[in-house]
């Protein structure tokens, strides 16, 4: 069994879906501890100049000091929605897509939390991902635990024998320590593979939506696939 865990961002990037896609069962990681100046609230998309510029949903009494479901939405701005429609009105994939990415914004959820899951759950099911999410909040788990001693309880409570994390985390989990507990640890490193961006230089790493209005959705499953383990 494949397990994936993951904080909740906002609209990631094609390498966040690239691993959801990959495992059985994916943990939306709801009660850790928000980071501030990251991706949760916030992401890239383009400009009408071909430029990257970023979008906000603005937080209420955001800290670092309170887990990601304990924050409230203060407001998500329209001109997201508009800027959206501006921007990629005549992208080919626009009219399937704007409506998956009105249902993420237009939800009515003052918990960012809640706010986050709903936005996963449209976007996963937009793309075609089959992997069962499962809301870290909801777990009964031993919350005292930290860092890799909670994944590997997760893991441990999920049945899991295989534990996907993102690139990154290299520098924070041990192959020999989860193998030592009976989990083969990996690590995803996506491949952001280029997309015709209207006429303008392609700009890697930019929110899903941007892949979802370039591209239909059997080239984005193929996109999803396009990663190394290692």
């Amino acid at each position: 069994m494949k397990i994936g865990i993951m904080q909740p961002y906002l609209l990631p990037y094609i390498g966040y879906w690239q691993l959801m896609n990959a495992v059985d069962r994916y943990v939306i990681y709801d009660d850790v501890n928000y980071i501030k100046g990251g991706w949760i609230n916030r992401n890239r998309m383009l400009t009408t100049a071909g430029k990257d510029t970023y979008f906000t949903v603005s937080l209420k009494d955001a800290s670092s000091f309170k887990k990601i479901n304990e924050i409230d939405i203060l407001q998500v701005p329209d001109k997201i929605l508009k800027n959206v429609q501006q921007v990629y009105r005549k992208a080919p994939c626009f009219a399937a897509a704007y409506p998956t990415i009105e249902g993420v914004f237009q939800f009515p959820e003052k918990n960012l939390g809640r706010f986050l899951v709903h936005a996963n759950r449209l976007i996963a099911d937009y793309l075609g991902i089959e992997t069962e999410l499962i809301v870290s909040s909801e777990l009964e788990k031993d919350n005292a635990l930290r860092a890799d001693e909670k994944v590997l309880h997760i893991c441990e409570l999920l049945g899991g024998d295989e534990y996907y994390n993102a690139i990154g985390g290299q520098e924070l989990y041990s192959k020999e320590k989860f193998a030592d507990r009976g989990v083969k640890l990996s690590f995803l490193k996506p491949e952001l593979v280029p997309y015709l961006q209207f006429k303008s230089d392609f700009i890697p790493g930019l929110s899903i939506l941007d892949a979802m209005m370039f591209n239909d959705r059997t080239r984005l499953r193929e996109m999803l696939g396009a990663f190394e383990l290692v």
